[in-house]
């Protein structure tokens, strides 16, 4: 008689990596890439950030072309922008980069994907209206290293840059 459980002369695996059951591999076996253990620091997060804004720059000097920004700030709700804006406009000034977006967000210090005017910014960087978005601090864009990094690392893969006019350990 034919019956739908497996014979009994099968054996089950008997190794965890064996055990799948999904098309991932399990999380700790030898074909699981090594995940970073060490979150990067202020430092650390400085420098990407300014290898960035110099790589940035270069290309476009390279190319002739004058650099356009965006600047943001994040505020609290019912909490003016104009001192962060004017703070973020001091360093456009004092680069001689032109302005093409001045914008904020009072959505709090959630996800900047979900923030309307970080997308924003976003889209005016990927249609090539600007080149860069100058914030204030890193907590204009997160207060999260690891949030944080995740941003630079979008606006790397478009080309785009952050400049700051305090350093990520500032506020």
């Amino acid at each position: 008689m034919k019956t739908p459980f497996a014979p009994a002369g099968l054996r089950f695996p008997t190794q965890l990596d064996a055990w799948t059951t999904n098309s991932r591999p399990p999380a700790h076996t030898r074909e699981t890439p090594p995940q970073r253990l060490v979150r990067p620091g202020a430092a650390e997060l400085r420098a990407r950030r300014e290898a960035d804004l110099h790589r940035a720059l270069a290309r476009l000097a390279d190319a002739g072309t004058a650099v356009r920004v965006g600047c943001y700030s994040l505020v609290e709700p019912r909490q003016d922008p104009a001192d962060r804006l004017a703070e973020a406009q001091a360093v456009v000034h004092r680069r001689r980069w032109t302005t093409s977006v001045t914008t904020f967000d009072s959505t709090g210090a959630g996800d900047p994907a979900l923030r309307p005017q970080m997308a924003r910014l976003f889209a005016a960087l990927d249609a090539s209206e600007i080149h860069g978005i100058v914030a204030v601090s890193q907590v204009d864009i997160s207060p999260f290293h690891d949030v944080y990094e995740h941003t630079l690392a979008i606006l790397r893969a478009r080309s785009g840059f952050l400049a700051l006019a305090r350093s990520e350990t500032s506020i």
